[in-house]
């Protein structure tokens, strides 16, 4: 009841206040009333409704700057992650699909389909405005660029690196200077003096991007392997020795000749020095002040970006672009891991996220493919496109040939680092704002970065097939491979394979797969995760006392991933851990397995080559009892696994036939009796519900088929623990 009182006198107080207080002020805005007269701004014509008025207003606060902005980068961001989704599904890398998003938002498309659209989200006035937040994106993405090269990585594979990257950079950048003989005469020489134009051409074809090549390495499972190791080196001497260099082209390009570019060269030599001798020995006493997230904190962030733009600021005033100087605070950054980590993930995803995609559409923007308009500049792009190629590909994998690389290696290197993307892009919109790139030639440049990025994959994937038949192992020694989620479940999935082989586990090749959902995850996060997701497997092959061999990836394309890697490794059987209600539901259940529908399920068990074993863990204990279930011919092929079960092991093995096959295989049946007494017994007429009272600790094995049986029965959830074995189509 004292609430009530309360809550009335609270509401009685707010409402004299509103009346008092509302009338003073209508009072007060009345009485000023006669100052009319004295101001410049008259009153809304008369005749003019307030819905006219509405609009108006409406229309004035869309046109402002602010707002046009906003409605710009909302835009860009749902185009990106559109295309971005369906470059991935495609099995290309989502920066590619990126890249063609600003394309599409251009006026090669979509200003020549939606002209009047095109014209109301990016008026000309507008874009100094997006131009600059894309600028600013991009000194924040190549300041985390920067953070990512791995001195330590350089250092252990110095001589290889150096002769395959720079191989990488004195190749094409020749073959460029040499092709724009051919070129400037015609398309550029009313823009441009020849040495800058030669020069930004040379260095176009010299670029590697750093970023994508190393999302590709992670997604196909190359970190851990030498050419991996190898080829992410090369791609970091080559990124940072190519940043130098461009600088050193941007400086002449805005000196006109080699003299008058001499003092910023020297300047910028200076700069580099007091960076490398001065700065990073600094930050490296700061750092290993601040190696946790625990412990850094927000001042020491803000001297951080307090550096980047100081670093960024003095390049851009010595005339070799603040985007190098990002670049170089990024590399002198102290090496420890757990300060990088730190901030790599304050910085990484907003600018891969937020401002990566505005420089997209931005160059897309500039990019009018319509410009390509005649079969002079289709052959200029043809011949730039075959340059960039020969000599970036060429050069690198002649260059791991003679350093020592099988051929299949050194066609990987080539094609690893032939890959341009976003690095290529960055230095032609440079050259655009310069004016030593005509917008043809642009043009022309930024279509060879999509080619020779796009085809880095299909590429990949001509050589590992091309040299597939190398890599088989002898038919006596059997490759088997495993995928697991959750770390626990692959060292579950390591004893169901001793189960099967025994002692000779260790005499067979043993593949674990784990994946990391999402391609954005950086290199550091991703070296994390797989040693984290790979210590109970690594434990329980100490137990056992055999070697696995570990492959890790991050993808968003799991099943697609899964599928060429079973098909790349060719193995004997595949083993897989799923949930213990997998296909509990019938057989169109949506069960979740494997991060997946069962739907998506199938498109493993029935488009790989070799036979697949799924695991389904209901409180298997090693040394249970095993039970085989066999229920016609359908179901002979697992025989064979009930020889390897007696031969290999010592446990019990029972099994289990449908009466209506008990004739059929009565043979076979006194063999195993005969041959393995006291550890083999059989059941030849059993009923399938019978099966739901077999120990609860136990195994059972039987074909996929006669799991879809008891699924479609009802009486799935009342089995043990399952190996569900699907046999070669």
């Amino acid at each position: 009841m004292t609430n009530m009182r309360a809550v009335r006198k609270n509401y009685l107080i707010y409402l004299t206040m509103i009346l008092v207080f509302g009338g003073l002020i209508y009072a007060a805005v009345m009485g000023g009333g006669h100052w009319l007269h004295a101001s410049p701004l008259r009153p809304v014509a008369a005749g003019v409704d307030a819905f006219t008025q509405f609009k108006t207003v409406l229309h004035d606060n869309l046109m402002h700057p602010f707002a046009v902005l906003l409605v710009q980068i909302i835009v860009v961001l749902v185009t990106v992650r559109a295309f971005s989704f369906v470059f991935r599904w495609m099995g290309q890398p989502g920066v590619i699909g990126e890249i063609v998003a600003g394309i599409a938002l251009g006026p090669s498309v979509l200003g020549a389909l939606y002209p009047d659209m095109f014209g109301f989200l990016f008026r000309p006035d507008s874009l100094t405005n997006l131009e600059l937040v894309s600028q600013l994106g991009l000194v924040l993405f190549m300041f985390v660029i920067g953070m990512e090269v791995d001195f330590g990585v350089l250092k252990n594979k110095i001589h290889e690196t150096l002769i395959i990257s720079h191989a990488g950079i004195l190749v094409p950048f020749f073959l460029g200077i040499l092709a724009s003989f051919y070129v400037y005469g015609e398309y550029a020489s009313h823009q441009t003096a020849f040495l800058p134009f030669a020069l930004f051409i040379g260095i176009s074809m010299s670029i590697t991007a750093f970023p994508v090549l190393a999302r590709i390495v992670q997604e196909r499972n190359m970190t851990r392997r030498p050419v991996g190791i190898l080829t992410i080196a090369s791609a970091a001497n080559d990124d940072v020795t190519a940043w130098c260099l461009l600088a050193v082209v941007i400086a002449i390009a805005k000196a006109g000749t080699l003299g008058g570019a001499l003092y910023t060269v020297l300047l910028t030599i200076v700069y580099i020095v007091v960076m490398f001798a001065g700065v990073r020995p600094f930050l490296k006493k700061l750092g290993a002040f601040y190696s946790n997230k625990e412990v850094i904190n927000k001042a020491f962030v803000g001297f951080v970006f307090l550096l980047l733009a100081v670093s960024a600021v003095l390049t851009e005033v010595l005339g070799i672009h603040a985007l190098f100087g990002a670049f170089m605070a990024g590399v002198v950054m102290p090496s420890n891991p757990g300060f990088r980590k730190v901030m790599v993930e304050k910085v990484e995803d907003i600018a891969l996220v937020f401002f990566l995609p505005l420089f997209f559409a931005f160059t897309g923007l500039r990019t009018q493919v319509g410009l390509v308009n005649t079969p002079g500049l289709w052959g200029v792009c043809l011949l730039l496109v075959l340059v960039a190629v020969i000599g970036k590909f060429g050069g690198c994998a002649v260059a791991s040939r003679l350093v020592g690389e099988s051929w299949k290696d050194s066609f990987i290197i080539g094609t690893l680092m032939n890959t341009r993307g976003l690095m290529e892009l960055v230095a032609l919109n440079i050259g655009y704002e310069l004016g030593v790139l005509p917008p043809p030639i642009f043009v022309i440049l930024v279509l060879m970065a999509l080619v020779t990025t796009f085809m880095t994959t299909p590429l990949l994937n001509l050589v590992e097939r091309r040299f597939a038949s190398e890599a088989r192992t002898p038919s006596a020694q059997r490759r088997l491979l495993l995928f697991f989620g959750r770390p626990e479940t692959g060292a579950i999935l390591l004893s169901v394979y001793k189960l099967l082989f025994g002692k000779q586990l260790s005499c067979h090749r043993v593949i674990a797969v784990h994946y990391t959902m999402g391609t954005d995850v950086n290199l550091v996060n991703a070296e994390q995760f797989r040693q984290e997701s790979f210590i109970p497997v690594d434990e329980r092959a100490n137990y056992l006392g055999i070697s696995v061999e570990k492959r890790y990836r991050v993808t968003d394309n799991l099943v697609s991933d899964m599928i060429a890697t079973v098909e790349a490794e060719a193995p004997d059987i595949l083993l897989l851990g799923a949930g213990p209600r997998f296909m509990a539901d019938g057989e169109k259940s949506m069960t979740v397995f494997f991060g997946l529908f069962r739907e998506k399920v199938d498109d493993v068990l029935f488009r790989v080559s070799c036979p697949v074993a799924i695991f389904v863990n209901r409180g298997y204990q090693d040394g249970n009892e095993v039970t085989i279930w066999i229920n016609g011919s359908r179901d002979a092929f697992l025989f064979a696994y009930l020889e390897r079960l007696l031969e290999e092991g010592d446990g019990l093995v029972r099994l289990y036939v449908s009466g209506r096959a008990e004739k059929d295989y009565s043979g076979q049946v006194q063999h195993f009796a005969g041959r393995y007494a006291g550890r083999f017994s059989c059941c030849p007429c059993i009923e399938t519900e019978e099966l739901a009272l077999l120990p609860a600790h136990g195994l059972l094995v039987l074909s996929y088929a006669a799991c879809e049986d008891f699924a479609a029965r009802h009486i799935f959830t009342s089995l043990p623990s399952l190996l569900v074995i699907k046999e070669t189509l």
